[in-house]
């Protein structure tokens, strides 16, 4: 198996958008102690090359719409983000040579405004107070003004978003643990993590419950994650969907963040930390009730998000 894996991270790639997706999946022995009849998984998102599962979604609504004649070398590509969707049209964007614009809270982590901006992004900044949905709204204000300026892939409506995860994430999943599986919970943010791969696990031969975790609070610290019931809600996101909505402290998830870095080794984001959190209640839920189950969990990205980075320094004294 050392070999396999070996072999397959030394493949060549023609491009930096071929290293998309295929992402490993790691077991959760120690923060899921509580449960042990119970196989926790978590879904390292974070070794995609943009650094998030935003790539999969990104990658995809790009290559649909220069399939379909939608973004053209004469438009600039721009949608609303907290930041890791931003990464990765950026990066997307540099490597197929389109133009990128991104609209943005203005108080995302510095680390999110750096990266996109090394790929040569333009920044527009929201007002902080209005969250992500207040950058929705500048966002179609903007491409309202100049429609042909722009292609506007909108990720909240973008039907390419969940289908990156039903041919992608969920089919993954599937081919590494097969009837094994018995949950699955992700959270709720543009939602297509959470719409895309349910749907194909929904389809698996053997039923999967599938949970959506989603802040507990309107005003919350779970940064890119929407409390349905007060935001402007997805186009994509279908509340019939998941088996279950399970809410999530802020403080849990932060919690959970840190112990997952210091008792499993994984650098993961505050959302991931909320996703962590849903998955070890719904083991221990199972390991009391039925003495045994799978359930897998998507590591959505890296604690290095949330942390100010290093300046980039052209010269350097020795």
């Amino acid at each position: 198996m050392t070999a396999t894996l070996r072999l397959a991270r030394s493949r060549r790639l023609s491009s930096i958008i071929d290293a998309v997706g295929n992402t490993p999946l790691v077991r959760l022995r120690k923060v899921a102690s509580t449960a042990p009849s119970v196989e926790v998984y978590v879904k390292l998102e974070y070794m995609n090359p943009g650094g998030s599962v935003k790539d999969r979604p990104a990658l995809r609504m790009m290559q649909d719409a220069i399939a379909d004649g939608r973004l053209t070398s004469d438009k600039i590509l721009i949608d609303s983000t907290s930041g890791n969707t931003g990464v990765a049209y950026s990066l997307v964007g540099a490597a197929l040579g389109y133009r990128v614009q991104l609209v943005m809270p203005k108080n995302v982590t510095k680390a999110r405004k750096d990266i996109t901006q090394a790929f040569g992004t333009e920044l527009i900044f929201s007002d902080p107070m209005e969250g992500s949905d207040g950058a929705i709204r500048l966002v179609r204000k903007i491409v309202a003004e100049n429609p042909e300026k722009y292609f506007y892939p909108d990720q909240y409506s973008n039907a390419s978003n969940p289908l990156a995860h039903y041919h992608g994430t969920g089919v993954e999943i599937l081919s590494a643990l097969g009837d094994r599986i018995t949950h699955f919970v992700t959270s709720l943010g543009t939602s297509g993590t959470m719409m895309g791969t349910t749907r194909r696990l929904h389809e698996h031969t053997r039923p999967v419950y599938c949970v959506a975790a989603e802040p507990a609070e309107a005003l919350h610290g779970l940064e890119g994650l929407k409390h349905m019931a007060s935001s402007i809600v997805p186009k994509i996101y279908d509340p019939n969907l998941p088996d279950e909505i399970m809410p999530i402290r802020t403080e849990d998830g932060w919690d959970m963040s840190d112990r997952v870095a210091a008792e499993e080794g994984l650098p993961i984001g505050h959302s991931t930390g909320a996703n962590i959190f849903a998955a070890v209640k719904i083991a221990e839920r199972l390991h009391q009730q039925q003495g045994g189950g799978c359930v897998v969990t998507i590591a959505c990205d890296r604690s290095d998000r949330y942390f100010s980075p290093i300046k980039w320094e052209k010269r350097y004294l020795w």
